[in-house]
C-alpha cells in the first residue's frame, strides 16, 4: 500500500526546503536507508509517533511576471492537491498575509484536502508580530507558529501533519488523475529519463495512440492511466513525465512533473525502468532506478533501442552484465531487450511484469523457511564481537510487497551487511523472487512485532 502524501506548498523564500530538511533530518525516523542509493531531496518516506507517510517538498511559485505567475501557481498548487493527501500551506509568520499567499489560498480553499498552516520564521512563539495575526484571514484555522532554522515548534507541526493524516478520509492510496485506474488490476509505472521510449511504449502496446508522443524530451508533463488487458490479466499503465535531472529542473512545472512521477511510483505495484540502450547506464539511470529500489516496488529494466546497437553472440549477455555492474542494488531486477519501434519483445516485457508482480506476493512456508536459514547458519556461521556471536532463533515472513522477513536474534548489532545479504541470497536462491526487493527486519528477544 502506498505511503499518504504530504505536500508542503508556498510561495517562495518562506523556508520550505529549510522546514523539510530539518524535520527529516532531525525529527522523523526514515524508513528506508539503502546504502549507495542516494534519493532526490525532495521527497522522504518518515514516520512520527508510529505514522508512517511520505513527505513531498516542492518548489516556490514564481512571481517574475503577473501571466507566467499565475499559470505557474495554479498548474503547480493544482498537482499538489491532486497527488497529496495533506497539503501543508506554509508562510511566512514575520511578513503575514502576502497576495500571493492569499492566491494560494484561493486554489487551496476550494480543495477536498486537508490543509495544515505552518507560519515558519517564528522564532518566540510567545512574542509573535503583529502581523502575524493577519494570518487567519486565510480561512485555515490557528497557524502553527515554526523557526525551522532553531528547529522550533518542529513537533507541534508534526503532530498537526500526522492528526490531519489520520483525520482525513482520502485514502493514502488514490490516485493523482488517474479516473481510468482499476484497483484490481496491475499497476505498472514506466519510468526513466526523458526520451528514451515511454510514451512510445505505452502507445505500441495499447495499440492504439492514447499518449502524445513527441521527440522534444519533456512532453509528457503529467502520469497519465491507461487501461489495458492482456492474456486474460488487467494491467493499468502509468506513463510518467521523465525524470530530469536536478539541476535541470528549473521551471517549476519541470520540478512538479518530478514529484508527479514519484508518486505514480509509489502508487504502483511494478515499475518498468527504460534504458537507452545507445547511452548505457547514466547517472540518471541510477537515481530513478533507487527511487523505485527504496520504494520497494517490483522492478523490471527494459532496455530500449536495442535495434540500434551493433551486435554479436555475445552483445546481449555483456551488456547485461554491465547494467548489474552499474546498478548493483538491482542485481535481482530482469532485464528484457526490446525495440519500441520495430515492436520487439513487448509482449516478453509484459509476461515478465506479471511474474515479478507474483513474486512480489509470494510467501514462504514459515517451515521450510527456518529449515533453509538453519541449514545456511551451519554452512557459514554467523559474525561475532568479542567473543559474542550472533544467534538467530526464529524467521517468519511478516510481510509483502516487497516481502518483509522478521528474524529474532540475540543482538541485532551483531547482524554485519554481508551476512544478512548472504542469507538474502540464500533465500532467494530457493524460491527465486526475481524482481522484487527483500527486506530484513531484525528484533531482540522482547521486542515488539
Amino acid at each position: 500500500m502506498a505511503l499518504p502524501l504530504v505536500a508542503i506548498v508556498g510561495r517562495p523564500n518562506v523556508g520550505k526546503s529549510s522546514f523539510f530538511n530539518k524535520v527529516v533530518g532531525a525529527r522523523l525516523a526514515i524508513v528506508e536507508d539503502v546504502p549507495g542509493v542516494t534519493r532526490d531531496r525532495i521527497y522522504a518516506e518518515a514516520e512520527w509517533n508510529g505514522k508512517a507517510f511520505a513527505l513531498i517538498d516542492t518548489g516556490g511559485i514564481d512571481e517574475r511576471s503577473d501571466d507566467v505567475m499565475f499559470a505557474q501557481m495554479r498548474e503547480q498548487a493544482q498537482i499538489a492537491i491532486d497527488m497529496a493527501d495533506l497539503i501543508v500551506f506554509m508562510v511566512d509568520g514575520k511578513e503575514g498575509v502576502t497576495s500571493t499567499d492569499r492566491d494560494v489560498a484561493d486554489l487551496l480553499r476550494s480543495a477536498t484536502k486537508p490543509v495544515l498552516l505552518i507560519a515558519n520564521k517564528i522564532d518566540n512563539p510567545r512574542k509573535l508580530p503583529d502581523d502575524y495575526y493577519d494570518l487567519y484571514e486565510l480561512g485555515f484555522g490557528e497557524p502553527i507558529p515554526v523557526s525551522a532554522a532553531n528547529m522550533t515548534g518542529l513537533g507541534d507541526a508534526l503532530d498537526g501533519i500526522v492528526t490531519g493524516l489520520l483525520d482525513s478520509r482520502v485514502k493514502p492510496e488514490n490516485d493523482d488523475g488517474g479516473d481510468n485506474a482499476d484497483s484490481d488490476s496491475l499497476k505498472l509505472a514506466i519510468i526513466g529519463k526523458p526520451n528514451v521510449g515511454k510514451s512510445s511504449f505505452v502507445n505500441a502496446i495499447v495499440g492504439e495512440y492514447r499518449v502524445i508522443v513527441s521527440d522534444v524530451p519533456g512532453t509528457t508533463r503529467d502520469s497519465i492511466d491507461t487501461p489495458f488487458e492482456y492474456d486474460g490479466e488487467r494491467f493499468t499503465l502509468i506513463d510518467t513525465a521523465g525524470i530530469r535531472r536536478r539541476s535541470k529542473v528549473e521551471e517549476g512545472i519541470e520540478r512538479y512533473s518530478v514529484v508527479r512521477a514519484i508518486g505514480a511510483i509509489e502508487r504502483s505495484d511494478v515499475c518498468l525502468l527504460m534504458i537507452d540502450a545507445t547511452e548505457g547506464v547514466t547517472e540518471q539511470d541510477k537515481k530513478i532506478a533507487g527511487l523505485a529500489h527504496e520504494s520497494g516496488k517490483g522492478v523490471v529494466i527494459a532496455v530500449n533501442k536495442w535495434d540500434l546497437v551493433e551486435k554479436d553472440t555475445n552483445t546481449m549477455a555483456r551488456y547485461e552484465k554491465k547494467v548489474y555492474a552499474e546498478m548493483p542494488f538491482l542485481s535481482w531486477a530482469p532485464q528484457v531487450y526490446i525495440s519500441v519501434k520495430d515492436g520487439q519483445r513487448l509482449k516478453k516485457v509484459l509476461d515478465t511484469v506479471s511474474a515479478v508482480a507474483a513474486n512480489c506476493a509470494l510467501r514462504v512456508p514459515t517451515s521450510p523457511l527456518n529449515a533453509l536459514i538453519q541449514d545456511a547458519v551451519a554452512m557459514k556461521q554467523p559474525p561475532s564481537d568479542k567473543g559474542k556471536r550472533l544467534k538467530i532463533y526464529y524467521v517468519t515472513q511478516v510481510g509483502i510487497q516487497p516481502p518483509l522477513f522478521s528474524f529474532k536474534v540475540n543482538r541485532r548489532d551483531l547482524m554485519h551487511f554481508s551476512y544478512a545479504r548472504y542469507l538474502e541470497n540464500r533465500i532467494r536462491a530457493q524460491w527465486g523472487f526475481t524482481g522484487t526487493p527483500v527486506r530484513f527486519v531484525f528484533r531482540e528477544k522482547g521486542e515488539e512485532e
